[in-house]
């Protein structure tokens, strides 16, 4: 339906932005079992679904993958391909179809405030938030809370504090560089 909106992820980003931004408020009423939760369930179905074609995973990562939902993969993968993309981009389970981190890849490079964070490590999908609001979730910080056993992916230092300046200064650098080369060729 309104997938098309993918293919310009700033765009995206700066909704996020404003969507964030226009819910903090809220958040004393926005909770889950709340009266509002089916509310805000049934806008991040509709909304969602015809742009992202989200899955409800209630833990939403799309600012992270290039405005992309990385619930479409197949193999429902959060940190990156799998070892089966082809070689002209596409899917090993579903060779029609582009692979969904190549996208999320090709997204991310044109998204200054959140590109970069294609790089971090997502913690597994807790299937417990499965059908719950995200945006009530990531409010409340649920969707930070870690099941018992699992171990923090913010103990996996892949971009560190130290470095992160430099590796958004890399980011933007390599997004211009890519988008001149593909308005030159």
């Amino acid at each position: 339906m309104l997938r098309f909106l993918q293919n310009y992820p700033h765009f995206l980003e700066v909704v996020f932005d404003f969507f964030e931004k226009l819910i903090q408020p809220f958040g004393r009423w926005l909770n889950p079992g709340s009266v509002l939760e089916p509310a805000v369930i049934w806008i991040e179905e509709v909304g969602k679904g015809a742009v992202f074609d989200c899955r409800m995973c209630g833990q939403c990562i799309l600012h992270s993958t290039g405005m992309t939902c990385s619930m479409t993969c197949p193999k429902n993968l959060r940190n990156g391909p799998c070892g089966g993309v082809r070689t002209n981009g596409n899917c090993e389970v579903y060779p029609e179809k582009p692979c969904i981190w190549v996208q999320a890849f090709e997204r991310s490079i044109n998204m200054p405030e959140y590109g970069f964070e294609l790089m971090a490590i997502q913690p597994p999908v807790n299937r417990r938030l499965q059908g719950t609001a995200s945006w009530i979730n990531m409010l409340q910080g649920i969707d930070d809370d870690l099941p018992d056993g699992w171990v923090s992916t913010e103990e996996i230092p892949i971009v560190t504090p130290e470095v992160e300046v430099e590796v958004r200064k890399t980011w933007t650098v390599n997004a211009w560089t890519v988008n001149s080369k593909r308005e030159a060729g």
